[in-house]
C-alpha cells in the first residue's frame, strides 16, 4: 500500500470497532423500549457487553497473529464480525441482544490488536505514534459521524438497521484486507504458538515496567471515554433535554478528539510522547478541580458542560495514542502478543473504570467529573511510578 492509504486502511481496521460502539447510541432508547429494558442505566450495557468481548478476546489474537500472520487473523474475525452483527440485529430478547455484543467484541478485538500490530511491524518510536495519530484523527471522525449516521438509518428503518450496516462496513473492510494489504510478519520473525514462547511473551509483557505501566494509564484515559460514551445519551437527553441536538453535540466532544490527534501527529516527533501525554494529564486534573467547582457553584449549564467534556475529551486523546506507543516500544519484537496483552489490560480496566462512572449517573454530571479527576489522578500515580518520580523525562534519559 502507499502510505496514504496504509492509513486509511488502519483507519478504517479501528473504525469496525468505533462503529460498533457508536452507531448504535441514538437507538439506545428505542432498544430498550422494544426489548423492555426497564431501567435506564441497564441500557448502558449494550456498550459494555461489547467491551467486555472486546477486551477478552485481545488475549487470544496477538499469539495467534504472531504464528500464523497477520492476514489470516484479520480475515477471520472480520467474517466473524459481520456474522455476529447479523445474528444482533435478529435479537428478540435483551439477553441475546447481549450475547450477539459480547460476540462482536470478541471478534472486533482483533482490529485493534493487529492494527497496533501491523504498525509497529513498520514503524517504532515516535513515528509509530505519529502513524498511530494520523489514523486515530481519521478514526475519531467516525464517532462524530456514527450518531447522525445511526440516527439516519433509524429513520428509515428500525434499529436492526443499524447491524445490518456494521456488517456491511466490516465486508467492506474484510474485501480491502484481501485486495490490497500484504502480510506485514515476514515467516522467518513468526514465532512458535507453546506455551514456553507465550510465558517469555507474556512475563516481558507484564514486568517491564513501561508496558505494564503505560498499558494501565492507557486503560484509566480509555475508562473516561466509556463512560462518557455509555452516559452521553442521558446527560444530552434527560439531563439538558437537548435530545434534538444530540448527534451534534456528541460530534462536537469526538471533534475535539480528533483535533487533539491532529495536534499530537504534528507535535509528537519535535517535542516527544511523554512531553504531550504527560502535560495533557496535568490538564486533566486541572479541568476535572475547575469543573466540580463550576458544578458545585450551581452554575453548570449545557455550555459549560460541552467546554469541560471537551477540552477533557482533548486531554485524553493526547494521552491515547502516546501512550500506547510507549508501551509498545519495549516489546517491540513481539508485537502481536505483547499487543493483545496490553490491549486486554487497557480494555477490561477501561469497561471497569467506565462502568463504575457510568452505573453511578444520577441526572447530574457530578458521577463523570468526579471519575475525570480521580482518572487523572490515577494516571498521574501511575506515571510517576513508570517514571521513576519524575515527569517529562527525554526518551534516552527513560
Amino acid at each position: 500500500m502507499h502510505p496514504r492509504e496504509f492509513v486509511a486502511f488502519v483507519a478504517a481496521l479501528m473504525a469496525v470497532n468505533a462503529l460498533g460502539v457508536d452507531l448504535m447510541l441514538p437507538a439506545l432508547a428505542d432498544i430498550g423500549h422494544q426489548l423492555n429494558i426497564a431501567t435506564a442505566n441497564h441500557r448502558q450495557w449494550i456498550i459494555t457487553a461489547y467491551m467486555l468481548g472486546f477486551g477478552a478476546g485481545q488475549l487470544v489474537y496477538g499469539p495467534l497473529a504472531d504464528r500464523f500472520g497477520r492476514r489470516p487473523i484479520l480475515f477471520v474475525t472480520l467474517a466473524g464480525f459481520v456474522a455476529a452483527s447479523i445474528f444482533a440485529a435478529g435479537s428478540q430478547t435483551f439477553v441475546a441482544l447481549l450475547g450477539a455484543r459480547v460476540l462482536q467484541g470478541l471478534m472486533s478485538a482483533s482490529t485493534r490488536v493487529l492494527a497496533v500490530a501491523i504498525v509497529r511491524d513498520r514503524f517504532a518510536g515516535r513515528q509509530m505514534a505519529r502513524t498511530l495519530s494520523v489514523a486515530q484523527m481519521i478514526f475519531f471522525l467516525v464517532p462524530i459521524m456514527a450518531p447522525g449516521l445511526g440516527q439516519l438509518l433509524l429513520g428509515i428503518g428500525p434499529w436492526r438497521f443499524i447491524f445490518y450496516a456494521l456488517a456491511g462496513f466490516a465486508a467492506f473492510v474484510l474485501v480491502w484486507a484481501a485486495t490490497r494489504l500484504d502480510e506485514t510478519l515476514p515467516v522467518e520473525r513468526r514465532s512458535p504458538l507453546s506455551f514456553a514462547s507465550l510465558g517469555r511473551a507474556y512475563r516481558l509483557t507484564l514486568t517491564n515496567r513501561f508496558s505494564a505501566g503505560y498499558a494501565l494509564a492507557a486503560a484509566l484515559t480509555f475508562g473516561g471515554i466509556i463512560a462518557f460514551v455509555s452516559s452521553a445519551q442521558q446527560i444530552f437527553v434527560d439531563e439538558f433535554g437537548a435530545g434534538e441536538r444530540f448527534t451534534l453535540l456528541f460530534a462536537l466532544c469526538a471533534f475535539s478528539m480528533g483535533c487533539a490527534s491532529f495536534a499530537n501527529s504534528r507535535l509528537v516527533e519535535r517535542l516527544g510522547t511523554r512531553l504531550i501525554s504527560q502535560a495533557a494529564v496535568l490538564g486533566l486534573i486541572a479541568l476535572s478541580v475547575v469543573h466540580l467547582g463550576v458544578i458545585g457553584s450551581g452554575h453548570e449549564t449545557l455550555v459549560t458542560y460541552m467546554i469541560f467534556q471537551a477540552l477533557s475529551m482533548t486531554c485524553i486523546g493526547l494521552c491515547g495514542s502516546n501512550f500506547g506507543a510507549m508501551a509498545m516500544e519495549p516489546v517491540g519484537h513481539i508485537a502481536g502478543t505483547a499487543s493483545s496483552i496490553q490491549g486486554f489490560i487497557t480494555s477490561v480496566g477501561a469497561v471497569a473504570v467506565g462502568s463504575l462512572i457510568g452505573q453511578s449517573y444520577d441526572g447530574t454530571t457530578w458521577p463523570l467529573a468526579i471519575g475525570y479527576l480521580c482518572i487523572g489522578l490515577a494516571v498521574l500515580a501511575v506515571v510517576m511510578v513508570v517514571e521513576g518520580g519524575r515527569l517529562f523525562r527525554p526518551l534516552h534519559a527513560a
